[in-house]
């Protein structure tokens, strides 16, 4: 190519070859500047758009991180607008509930939220009548609530209203209705006909207790005198207000065995059902009772008790029977052998220092000898623990003795324990077939007991003098307890009311009668000031 150009022959002059290579050199000295114009004008251009990207890029970072910020401080915003409505809602609802607790029902003179909580105090947490108006004035000191407490002869009233709309309020008439009867007694002549019902489809699911709250009060019967036709009549005139019950739970009271007996002899459909917990203790008598063995063991225990009530020993002493079905706790005394067993067991060095170990060993080494029976009598407390557990929580139904069999035969290693296991194993496959094939009964009362129970709590000393009106406290313990059910028992039931219908059942008190036995006539009445006055 190069030997090309080389040979190249130019056949112009020189002269014009000169001027038009000039031309053509200028020419593209002109375009070579003009590109290198355009370059660096396009360069400064890449350069400023650059720069221009890089700016709006950091604005960009700027303007999200603004809106970062600004979105948070609305989220913020938004949760503290969030947080007042939800605080002046509930200063609303707390001002509804606070002007619903605070108001008045009507002719009375405390709000219906003091009642309320008066009432529960007694009923719930087993505060005493006094301790509960005192409990009131303690929170009025101690919280910015305005509560005007009421004197507890007030709060007695109001609880004593309450159970008597419990108990005459009308019930359901149905045929699934489970009465729970018994009688209890104090000081005086008057026994009370005490009944407890509930329906059989409100039994709670099996594995589960019967509560004060799931009975409803349905009889209160005070008598003079009680008797087997008495006890029938009561429930015949029971009748009228629940229908024929399916079932009537009892012990074997004289009276009530032939009052009840009679009345499923007539109402062929109620089932006559014997209280698991007194048939337990029947059996424990029959088995104890002439036993040599558990006498003496009994009889030393009571020497014991009473020789180490006044010494250091006393923390060991064993505990006391009751006076009354004192089979119903004599575990508690077999439990006390087993710990003293365990603890004479110990080395001395690792006891607890109460005495000196030939002191102990004196006055508690007498338990060594009954360590045998002791077993015994535990193995068979655990049989009749086992089925009065089962059958206060699954109740009475087809085939519970063969699950009841199933848990007490491991328990079962003596002759005596298997005679107690196989005497309640026929009571329980007795009763269960008292109960229709797919129906399951109640095979307990002991809720009637503990309601009872509760009722000698609240009355304390009281107990002592017979029954008063405080009797009408146990229809308060029991059912649902809500404020609306205060309110309107308040409400519909008057103070008058209550009285006379202590004046028709119960009469004059143990101390009314005392003071007007004692009580002269010719003797003018005397005022406890007047005694304080200067002679």
């Amino acid at each position: 190519m190069e030997s090309v150009h080389k040979d190249k022959i130019y056949t112009s002059p020189v002269r014009k070859l000169a001027r038009f290579f000039e031309q053509s050199r200028d020419g593209w000295k002109d375009k070579y500047r003009a590109a290198k114009v355009a370059l660096k004008r396009v360069t400064n251009r890449a350069c400023f758009l650059a720069k221009r990207k890089e700016h709006y890029k950091q604005r960009v970072k700027e303007l999200e991180r603004a809106l970062a910020h600004a979105q948070a401080r609305e989220r913020r915003l938004e949760q503290e607008v969030e947080g007042l409505r939800n605080q002046v809602n509930e200063a609303a609802t707390a001002a509804a509930a606070w002007r619903e607790v605070t108001r008045t029902p009507a002719r009375q003179q405390y709000g219906i939220g003091l009642m309320t909580l008066f009432i529960l105090l007694v009923v719930t947490a087993a505060i005493s009548l006094r301790g509960a108006s005192r409990a009131i004035e303690v929170f009025r000191a101690c919280l910015p609530v305005p509560l005007d407490g009421p004197a507890w002869p007030t709060g007695r009233l109001w609880l004593l209203r309450l159970g008597y709309y419990k108990l005459t309020r009308p019930k359901v008439h149905a045929e699934d209705w489970i009465w729970i009867v018994d009688h209890t007694i104090q000081l005086d002549a008057i026994k009370c006909f005490v009944v407890l019902g509930i329906r059989r489809s409100a039994l709670p699911p099996a594995g589960q207790c019967l509560t004060h709250a799931q009975v409803e009060p349905l009889a209160l019967l005070p008598v003079p005198h009680s008797t087997g036709a008495v006890v029938y009549q009561q429930l015949e005139d029971l009748v009228a207000q629940t229908g024929v019950p399916r079932a009537i739970v009892r012990d074997h009271g004289s009276d009530l065995n032939a009052g009840v007996a009679q009345f499923c002899q007539i109402h062929s459909g109620t089932s006559d059902i014997y209280d698991i917990k007194h048939k337990t203790a029947l059996v424990l008598k029959h088995e104890l009772e002439a036993d040599p063995v558990w006498q003496e063991f009994t009889q030393l225990a009571a020497r014991t008790q009473s020789q180490v009530r006044q010494t250091n020993l006393a923390p060991l002493a064993p505990p006391g029977l009751r006076s009354k079905a004192r089979y119903m706790n004599v575990d508690i005394l077999v439990k006390w052998g087993q710990d003293i067993l365990a603890y004479l067991a110990r080395p001395p060095a690792t006891r607890q220092p109460l005495c000196d170990p030939a002191q102990v060993q004196a006055k508690l080494g007498w338990v060594t000898r009954f360590e045998q029976p002791l077993r015994e009598w535990a193995a068979m407390f655990q049989v009749i623990a086992r089925t009065e557990s089962l059958v206060r929580q699954e109740g009475l139904y087809r085939g519970l003795h063969l699950k009841l069999a199933e848990q007490l035969h491991p328990l079962a290693q003596t002759e005596r324990v298997q005679r107690v296991q196989a005497a309640l194993l026929a009571f329980v496959a007795q009763e269960e077939i008292k109960a229709n094939e797919g129906e399951r009964l109640l095979g307990s009362r002991e809720v009637l007991e503990s309601v009872l129970g509760k009722l000698k709590r609240l009355e304390q000393d009281q107990a002592k003098s017979g029954f008063t009106g405080l009797l009408l406290g146990l229809c308060a313990m029991v059912s649902t307890t809500t404020q609306e059910i205060i309110r309107t028992a308040l409400e519909s039931v008057p103070t008058q009311q209550v009285l006379a219908w202590c004046a028709e059942h119960l009469g004059p008190s143990i101390q009314a009668k005392r003071r007007e036995a004692l009580n002269s006539p010719q003797k003018a009445e005397q005022k406890w000031d007047e005694l304080l006055e200067p002679v």
